[in-house]
Formats: structure tokens, C-alpha cells, sequence
């Protein structure tokens, strides 16, 4: 498995070998030896999800209160996606810096969102699936947002598409909005958190 940090530090692209025959594919999306090597320490699961999205389908940007916030490990098994992160962490030298993985079943590629950074995704394709590993379980009194179509973000959403979104999402405050009322992580306490799972 061949693993490469994206523009956003501590976030992860990672490509698995694929073994196709007669019978179909054979992959392993996620590889536990890799991902520790790569990021610096294993991946706790503590739940996973599921979700299946209409083409044009936008989800995000979510993030969680940290600590102890929520990683993700997001792979797409059915239909094609755009999977964003973004730097939302208070302090950080890239802070606002994002990148976009296409995520499908052709090369299983895999992104993994560390704690205290933003994550959403487009459908490409109709009955998009994607699924994640999680390392904390749902928290609604720690979720939070921003709206994806912020306009000093200029995401990239697939401009050829008209975007599906939920009314929270629509409703989120932009990333100024939830800077300047404290909704947003600070970069020293995702650091420290990072730092305490490579010490376990």
C-alpha cells in the first residue's frame, strides 16, 4: 500500500494494491501495518459508517470538538467522489489550505481526516457509496460544521452539477463565521492530541 500526505498536514491518501481476475477484485482498503507506519500510530475503531448519496450529493464540511474529536478512514466500494479536507485548525501554518482525492472503486484509494480537520465529499454518480472508519463514536453535542459553499474557500464541488444538500449544511456558518465564534479547533490541542496517540 502506497501512502502520501495531502496538502493538509496530517491528513492521508492511501492507494492499496487491487487483485482483479475472472472472478471479480480482491483489495484491502484499509491496512492497519500502513496506515501506523505512515501517520505514526494505529488506528482506533470505535464505530462505522455508511452512507449511499444522489449524484450531485454534497456532505460537509463536519468536524468534531477536539479533544478527542473524530478521525476518519473513507473509502468509496460503489459509484465515484470528490473527497475534500480543509485545514480549519485555529493557528495552524495552513490554515484554510485544502485537497481533493477522487475516491472510486477502480483504485480503492482511501483518505484518512485526522482530528480537528474538516471533511466532505460529492457524488460523481448516481448510488455513491462511501464508508468510514471512525475512531470516536457519534456525538451530536460535539458536531459542527461549516458550509461547504463558502466562497473564501472556493471548493471545487463539481461545478457541472447542481448540489444537493441537507438544511444543516446549508445553514452552517462559513469559516470566518465559526472562527470568529469560537467554533472552530485550535491547532495546539489537535497537535497534543496527535502527539498523546503516538505515546499510547
Amino acid at each position: 500500500m502506497q501512502a502520501r500526505e495531502l496538502r493538509v498536514p496530517d491528513a492521508f491518501e492511501f492507494t492499496p494494491r487491487t487483485f482483479p481476475d475472472t472472478r471479480g477484485v480482491f483489495v484491502s482498503p484499509f491496512q492497519g501495518e500502513a496506515f501506523t507506519k505512515a501517520v505514526g500510530h494505529p488506528f482506533t475503531v470505535a464505530q462505522t459508517n455508511h452512507s449511499r448519496s444522489r449524484k450531485g450529493s454534497v456532505r460537509g464540511l463536519h468536524f468534531a470538538d477536539v479533544p478527542p474529536g473524530q478521525a476518519k478512514y473513507v473509502y468509496c466500494p460503489q459509484g465515484a467522489l470528490l473527497d475534500f479536507v480543509v485545514d480549519i485548525r485555529v493557528g495552524s501554518p495552513t490554515f484554510g489550505a485544502w485537497d481533493v482525492v477522487r475516491l472510486d472503486p477502480v483504485d480503492f484509494r482511501a483518505v484518512y481526516v485526522p482530528e480537528g480537520v474538516g471533511h466532505g465529499f460529492v457524488a460523481l454518480e448516481e448510488d455513491t457509496v462511501i464508508s468510514y472508519l471512525c475512531s470516536t463514536g457519534y456525538n451530536p453535542s460535539a458536531e459542527r460544521g461549516i458550509n461547504p459553499l463558502d466562497p473564501t474557500l472556493a471548493l471545487p464541488w463539481a461545478p457541472e452539477l447542481e448540489p444537493l444538500m441537507s438544511d444543516k449544511d446549508v445553514a452552517a456558518p462559513s469559516l470566518a463565521e465559526a472562527e470568529a465564534a469560537g467554533l472552530l479547533p485550535r491547532y495546539s490541542d489537535c497537535v497534543a492530541w496527535y502527539e498523546k496517540q503516538r505515546a499510547r
